[in-house]
């Protein structure tokens, strides 16, 4: 019995401590599938040993809130729902009733309610008691309806969502690999419970109404009898409500009638979702369901959620009526009119080959499994995201192990547990990339690897990435991602290193996204980057604040001599147009640094510099006005692109007038005032790239 009680005093401290991490800082410590296994084995052991311990995650629910979020109390306790992965027991469950069929969304759930046909508040599931206060950011979702037709107090819940294709988007636009989001949830709550609803407004989030709490105080025609009335004061001719006649001696006052009401949902869910969709609200996708059906409609939805945008962790199955569940009651932490079905994950043994340990540029360093490709779930995978040491040490990890994978929510690949657990994966000592030592952090009992080493190349994919960019060694075909892969296989530890990738051809060919044709063209382009003049060659060093233009004035200024580059003074540097103390002193310190020199070094090695004649300076843009506004790309700033046209003659202003010859704008669409003038006057708006192509 001691042992017992020890094991679920472990699995209720395991459990919540996965919980937290999951819910409130967006990570995951152990996959969805343990969760569920340690969770089964902890309710087997409460059923046996009949003892449930105080904060057993068997009657907690959710989280606890400790944001800075502004809290408040849910007026009815939000409870979970138990689950079962079996349709027999789902069908057994139903027995002879009807029932509704739906998505379990997976994102955020969130308590909506409306006073006087206006959103009042937004509260976050938080606790089941106490949640967040995310008014301000429910009003930025995409889909919310802020004002509705029904005048009464209305309370719902629903789930805030990110769809996969806004999920991908986002993560596409994050360069840092290590700070990519893991899944739509993770990236919904940090988008949802945001102090800055601004941040949540470029999210994209969605809400799915699942359940109607409440709906009382129907405001009516005074004196007449029970009807439907909407700010345009027609009768709602969609749904048949029955008419209650007003009572007297109510409590609701209107104006100075004491009225008194009740919406008739026929005593059906179903019906109840239809109202609210009249009222604008999305309500999350449901099916009728029978004994007799109730199999087929589960296949369906299976099927349907491979190619799903909405993410989505299982089914939920609720009496459709509405009395019969009420009577059934509720357990601590369960209702009894609805149960959750989660996926059957598929499970497929495979070996594992390889932990491959991939730095990023903070220093992180991610193991990912690579194992022999299985088919799951319709694709073929052969690798997966390990997150951290804690749970490589946790699942013993060796290689040639035998080990089972599933994809998680039907989408993303992990390790569900080691069959063999040889435990003989050592922890790297050295960066892959750099060959510095490594340091385990151990972060509130996640233990994560780490390079301390400031000048590690990982650290600089952005400058590698600014390095291959067109307007510097115009190296096409290396995007940033690439990059990563070359750096994470250690083909990559300095610049140089990337006219020396021919080496490499074998394993470059086999990597995902490659092949011999691909391989061809882009050392083709890295061989044809081996001749290129001062100016593009300055400008690839990612020297700060000195952009494409900054990096022709002070070569011209240098007789296009790289010596005088490298060794100019801050004296030298501020005499020229566009070039102040600070950017001044930036370019010396550049060129002072020891690894600098020696990168320096090491690419003239590999290329060769043209020779750039020098011309007296063209007054090209003489008696032309250009005004210039939004942010610029391929000059430091503004001020930048001013200094140019002034050297070459040109003249810059704030206004945009008759006078104005050309307004320099990446963003032709803007609703600016300074477009909507260039148009009306019919003055050309170029991009930032077109004028480079007048300057050249």
């Amino acid at each position: 019995m001691d042992k017992k009680l020890q094991r679920m005093k472990e699995l209720s401290e395991l459990l919540k401590e996965a919980a937290k991490s999951y819910y409130q800082e967006a990570k995951e410590i152990i996959s969805n599938l343990e969760y569920d296994k340690l969770y089964d084995e902890l309710v087997d052991l409460e059923k046996e040993t009949g003892v449930v311990l105080a904060g057993s995650p068997t009657i907690e629910v959710g989280y606890e809130v400790v944001s800075k979020l502004p809290k408040a109390e849910h007026e009815v306790p939000m409870l979970s729902l138990d689950k079962t992965k079996e349709i027999a027991s789902l069908k057994s469950w139903l027995g002879e009733q009807k029932g509704i069929l739906s998505w379990k969304l997976d994102g955020i759930t969130t308590v909506l309610t409306y006073k006087n046909g206006k959103l009042y508040s937004a509260v976050t599931r938080g606790n089941g008691k106490v949640g967040e206060v995310i008014t301000a950011n429910a009003k930025t979702f995409k889909n919310i309806p802020l004002q509705i037709a029904y005048k009464g107090e209305l309370i719902l819940r629903g789930e805030a969502i990110i769809k996969y294709s806004d999920f991908e988007k986002i993560n596409a636009e994050i360069e840092e690999e290590a700070l990519k989001y893991k899944n739509p949830r993770n990236l919904c709550s940090g988008s949802v419970r945001q102090l800055n609803s601004e941040i949540t407004a470029k999210r994209n989030v969605h809400f799915f109404a699942f359940s109607l709490v409440k709906a009382s105080e129907l405001v009516l025609k005074t004196g007449e009898v029970n009807e439907l009335v909407f700010d345009n004061e027609e009768k709602n001719d969609d749904l048949e409500f029955e008419k209650k006649e007003i009572r007297e001696n109510s409590g609701l006052v209107f104006g100075e009638e004491k009225i008194e009401s009740l919406l008739d949902f026929r005593n059906s869910r179903e019906y109840e979702r239809q109202w609210l969709q009249t009222m604008g609200f999305h309500v999350v996708e449901g099916k009728l369901v029978d004994k007799e059906n109730i199999e087929e409609t589960v296949q369906w939805f299976s099927e349907k959620v491979k190619e799903s945008d909405l993410p989505s962790d299982g089914l939920v199955l609720t009496f459709d009526d509405i009395a019969y569940g009420m009577s059934l009651g509720k357990t601590a932490k369960f209702p009894k009119d609805s149960i959750a079905f989660k996926w059957a994950d598929e499970i497929r043994e495979t070996k594992l080959l390889e932990i491959e340990w991939s730095a990023s540029r903070t220093g992180l360093i991610n193991p990912v499994a690579i194992f022999e490709p299985v088919e799951l779930e319709g694709t073929t995978v052969s690798r997966a995201s390990i997150h951290n040491v804690s749970i490589v040490e946790k699942l013993q990890l060796g290689i040639g192990d035998t080990i089972t994978v599933y994809k998680s929510n039907m989408i993303i690949p992990q390790i569900a547990e080691n069959l063999t657990c040889s435990n003989s994966v050592e922890i790297p000592t050295c960066c892959p990339v750099c060959g510095s030592v490594t340091t385990i952090k151990n972060e509130n009992g996640v233990k994560s690897l780490y390079c301390m080493n400031e000048h590690c190349l990982a650290k600089k994919v952005k400058s590698l990435t600014h390095f291959v960019s067109r307007d510097a060694m115009n190296m096409d075909g290396l995007s940033e991602a690439t990059l990563e892969k070359f750096i994470a296989k250690g083909m990559l530890t300095g610049l140089a290193d990337i006219y020396k990738l021919e080496n490499y051809k074998d394993e470059i060919i086999e990597m995902e996204g490659f092949g011999e044709k691909s391989f061809q063209k882009l050392i083709s382009a890295i061989e044809k980057s081996r001749k290129t003049d001062i100016v593009h060659f300055l400008y690839s060093l990612g020297i700060p604040n000195i952009g494409l233009s900054n990096a022709k004035l002070i070569c011209k200024e240098m007789d296009y001599d790289l010596e005088k580059v490298r060794h100019a003074k801050v004296e030298q540097l501020v005499e020229i147009a566009g070039v102040g103390e600070v950017i001044a002193r930036q370019f010396v310190a550049f060129f002072d640094v020891e690894e600098n020199k020696k990168m320096i070094d090491e690419l003239l090695e590999e290329i060769q510099l043209e020779k750039i004649e020098i011309v007296e300076n063209e007054q090209k843009f003489s008696g032309l006005s250009f005004v210039i506004t939004g942010s610029v790309e391929h000059f430091a700033n503004r001020k930048e692109v001013k200094a140019v046209i002034e050297q070459h003659g040109g003249k810059v202003t704030g206004t945009v007038t008759s006078k104005t010859n050309y307004l320099i704008n990446n963003d032709n669409m803007s609703s600016s005032s300074k477009n909507k003038k260039a148009k009306e006057l019919g003055i050309s708006i170029i991009t930032e790239q077109e004028f480079l192509e007048m300057l050249e």
